[in-house]
């Protein structure tokens, strides 16, 4: 995180939205303490409530000292004073008129030259709303049109993008629709769409991890590794997002992007470069060969669960909470085998499981290596059971990389023991590591679209998901709630791992 960007002016849609009060303003001012933001450079909220400038300042302060890994000091005055704020509704043209005339003036002050990123902190409901009004308003070029020479009349043309939040559609049809829509008026490359897992260190590092290391790729395939394990576990439960929640469900919200990204960062093969492209093209052929499922495979391959009471009623089952249909037959929790046919991973299974209002909050991915192929230590008690070596990636909430070895016991005799190799991020670089949406933040401004998912990516993620649905929509729905809450999961789910796992992996 060490480039520059160009000048630049971010401009925020739903700047009064939680999402911008509890990642974004506190990501930009992290950068702006960093030096990392150009020092061209300003903010532009809208939103449709009425207000200054210097409201909005002091809103973005107050979001910075309640969420920021650091409190605002007196660095805050300087990105303050380029903070602006535009009054206007997401349909209207009028707002976008008065967004077209502040910008081309904050251009004269600041010599921002016409560079936008037009970030949409909104429900996807409006993307197509926004983008659309923004090209027919002259904001949005087309990259297409852009490239083509200006003639003598043309103002210089910067250039602009497009940053989206998750979800991108709701099933395969409505992604599909939603991405042509948006691809009438800007280019691939001008759309960066947002999965925020990506922007983790450690999620970030397990491409150094298998690329940048000899002794893990020689054993990274189907001769060495038992299976795979990815676990993302929430404790807390819907809260606000209710009505979001209700119509998604764990498999929505959580799986068809975050988790199947994390997966194809473990099966990938090795990019011939680390542009772009070259890393979403090795991402996209594990998505396009994960092993389709019939309704009897679905039915053998996946669990679905919905939380009910804690032991003693402390805390509510999800069809208590506010916002939620009392019959609720959504699913808070997903556990998922699915298979990757490629040359590398071919019978490897791979376990997905998440849900909310599990014992703890964890990101984990566990690497399970076979078993030695002969039992030499007929009298070790550790190898009595088939559990092999587990290479562990922790990504949330401690981030690091442990191994598990069998060593001998000190004293006569024999005697194995599981021992644990750490690698803490903490410890090891003894600073603080950057929140997710500063690198993803930055990666946008500098035209750096690594971390952002490709809309082929999108279609491929749904092309796998979407057939689960339908399927879950014909096969009789579980009888909910059917796992109370701060346990994990129902027990339904253990049988979808493999006898010498002994059961679902978290330290």
């Amino acid at each position: 995180m060490n480039h520059v960007p160009d000048p630049c002016i971010f401009v925020l849609f739903g700047a009064t939205g939680d999402l911008t009060r509890r990642k974004l303003m506190p990501a930009l001012y992290n950068l702006h303490r960093d030096k990392l933001l150009p020092e061209r450079f300003a903010v532009c909220a809208y939103a449709r409530k009425p207000k200054t400038d210097e409201a909005i300042r002091q809103e973005m302060r107050e979001h910075v000292t309640q969420y920021s890994r650091r409190a605002p000091d007196a660095d805050w005055d300087a990105l303050a004073s380029r903070i602006f704020y535009v009054q206007g509704e997401f349909n209207d043209d009028q707002g976008y008129v008065r967004l077209k005339e502040r910008l081309e003036q904050l251009d004269k002050e600041l010599g921002t030259g016409g560079n936008r990123v037009f970030y949409f902190a909104v429900d996807s409901e409006f993307f197509v709303e926004i983008t659309g009004r923004l090209a027919k308003n002259g904001l949005l070029v087309h990259s297409r049109i852009r490239h083509q020479p200006q003639t003598r009349d043309d103002h210089p043309r910067g250039w602009t993008r497009v940053v989206l939040e998750k979800p991108i559609g709701h099933n395969l049809h409505s992604a599909r629709e939603l991405l042509s829509n948006i691809a009438q008026h800007a280019a691939e490359d001008q759309v960066y769409r947002i999965d925020h897992y990506l922007g983790k260190e450690t999620v970030q590092n397990i491409l150094a991890l298998r690329f940048g290391n000899c002794i893990f790729e020689p054993l990274w395939n189907r001769g060495y590794v038992d299976h795979v394990q990815i676990t993302v576990a929430e404790d807390g439960g819907v809260g606000s997002r209710a009505p979001y929640y209700e119509s998604a469900g764990a498999l929505r919200d959580v799986v068809q992007n975050h988790m199947l990204q994390l997966l194809c960062l473990v099966a990938m093969e090795s990019p011939g470069t680390m542009r772009a492209d070259d890393i979403r093209n090795e991402k996209v052929k594990v998505l396009r060969n994960l092993r389709p499922m019939s309704i009897p495979q679905v039915a053998q391959n996946t669990v679905r669960g919905q939380y009910g009471p804690s032991a003693g009623g402390k805390l509510p089952g999800y069809r208590q909470e506010r916002d939620v249909d009392p019959q609720s037959n959504t699913e808070t929790f997903v556990a998922l085998r699915c298979y990757v046919d490629t040359w590398r991973f071919a019978g490897v299974p791979f376990l997905l499981r998440t849900g909310k209002r599990l014992p703890r909050r964890t990101t984990q991915i566990s690497i399970h290596f076979r078993v030695p192929p002969l039992q030499l230590f007929e009298d070790a008690p550790m190898l009595a059971t088939c559990v092999g070596n587990v290479l562990r990636i922790d990504i949330q909430p401690e981030e690091g990389v442990s191994m598990d070895l069998a060593a001998k016991i000190p004293g006569a005799g024999m005697r194995l023991q599981t021992v644990s190799m750490d690698f803490d991020y903490a410890r090891a670089f003894k600073r603080q590591t950057p929140e997710a949406y500063e690198r993803l933040l930055l990666d946008a401004m500098s035209g750096d679209a690594t971390l952002f998912t490709r809309d082929d990516e999108v279609i491929a993620q749904w092309e796998f998901i979407s057939p689960i649905l339908d399927a879950w929509a014909a096969l009789p729905t579980p009888r909910f709630p059917n796992y109370p809450a701060e346990t994990w999961g129902p027990d339904d789910a253990l049988r979808l791992v493999p006898p010498c796992a002994q059961g679902w992996h978290l330290r």
